[in-house]
């Protein structure tokens, strides 16, 4: 089900991108159902915060009721940045699965780790790759027509 629920995040980059927004997509999945969706908004919204997985976790909060998101899995379309790994340890999210790593701000083991230190009270279990191909050429292809 993983390629499943990372081509629902793919959408999500797919109307970033069509909002002039870098091209990044997350959804939560609790319980075999999508409760959180979230695309990159920084520019529209004019929010530094205004990432895809703050945005679902933020919106899955809502749909759950409750700020513990035990028992549910976000999946990116790009490895999270700092911030965005402490909300998902924050929120107890259960697992993380993103397609893309992020050399420039990954923080699920790329530059960082915050999402599996043993010294926070929360640690995810991680999976990556999954629909790599597809969300790096989107990525690829967005930047490459902003230096255009």
């Amino acid at each position: 089900m993983d390629a499943t629920w990372m081509a629902e995040a793919l959408a999500e980059a797919r109307k970033a991108a069509a909002e002039g927004e870098v091209p990044i997509g997350a959804v939560v999945v609790h319980d075999s159902r999508i409760v959180g969706r979230g695309r990159n908004a920084r520019e529209t919204r004019r929010d530094p915060t205004a990432h895809a997985e703050m945005l679902a976790l933020q919106e899955a909060a809502r749909a759950l009721g409750r700020w513990r998101l035990t028992g549910a899995t976000v999946y990116a379309t790009l490895e999270p940045c700092p911030m965005c790994a402490g909300a998902l340890v924050n929120a107890r999210v259960d697992r993380l699965v993103y397609a893309v790593p992020d050399p420039k701000a990954g923080a699920a083991g790329t530059l960082f780790d915050v999402v599996r230190d043993q010294r926070l009270n929360h640690r995810l279990e991680v999976t990556a790759g999954v629909l790599g191909r597809e969300c790096g050429e989107l990525l690829t292809e967005f930047f490459r027509a902003r230096r255009k």
